[in-house]
């Protein structure tokens, strides 16, 4: 795929913040793949811009751990392996939990449940017709609403480079999903337990849950480098 198809021409008004979210987006859609090399002159090409807020752009997603630099050879989107899989759903879980415990206190457990709820609906038609990323995005959909629902800007900040780094890991992976029919039915019970206010099983419910998905994309890994 060519970076003509990836990319949309901006006006004069563009920013490196801007350039940043379209490439973020882009990174995590899966057309820029894992290892693949970004670069600054062809970018900066193709969105009509000068060089600097683009350099600007891979600094900053950079920083937010999408792209790594190396020295003498450019910039790349990250690789993310086992290990990596294991430290962003065990920090995930954190987020989670003490975003579900915060909603659980506040007594707006309700209202987060429907909002929930809704988009739980939204990912059986996207199952139905096997559309993973379109089910890959709803997954992560339900997820940050949970931590948005917090109200809590800076909690959200931190989660939003961990579901873009999830994003990338599920990006390539066809068979990120293993068990898709237990999808609705995990999720399902989240809500339910959310409703419930029934925080003795919910906070153990959300570990195995982050734990499954390990578990899952793991053995994607494993599967994607062997048939390579």
């Amino acid at each position: 795929m060519t970076a003509t198809r990836r990319l949309t021409p901006l006006d004069a008004r563009t920013t490196s913040i801007v350039i940043a979210d379209q490439l973020r987006e882009r990174i995590i859609d899966g057309s820029f793949a894992p290892g693949e090399q970004v670069h600054e002159a062809t970018v900066a090409t193709e969105l009509a811009v000068s060089r600097g807020p683009v350099r600007e752009a891979l600094q900053r997603l950079s920083q937010e751990g999408l792209l790594v630099s190396f020295r003498n050879r450019g910039v790349f989107v990250v690789e993310l392996g086992e290990s990596d899989v294991a430290e962003i759903y065990q920090a995930r879980a954190a987020i989670e939990i003490g975003a579900a415990f915060t909603v659980l206190r506040r007594g707006d457990s309700e209202r987060v449940a429907d909002a929930l709820s809704r988009i739980v609906v939204e990912m059986q038609p996207a199952i139905d017709r096997g559309d993973w990323r379109s089910v890959a995005e709803r997954d992560l959909a339900f997820h940050t609403a949970l931590v948005a629902a917090t109200g809590n800007s800076r909690m959200s900040r931190m989660y939003a480079t961990l579901a873009a780094e999830a994003r990338i890991c599920m990006a390539n992976l066809e068979t990120a999903y293993h068990r898709p029919d237990a999808l609705i039915e995990e999720h399902t019970l989240l809500v339910d337990l959310l409703r419930a206010q029934d925080w003795a099983r919910l906070e153990p419910a959300l570990r195995e849950h982050m734990d499954t998905a390990v578990h899952d994309l793991t053995a994607s890994l494993r599967e994607s480098a062997e048939t390579a």
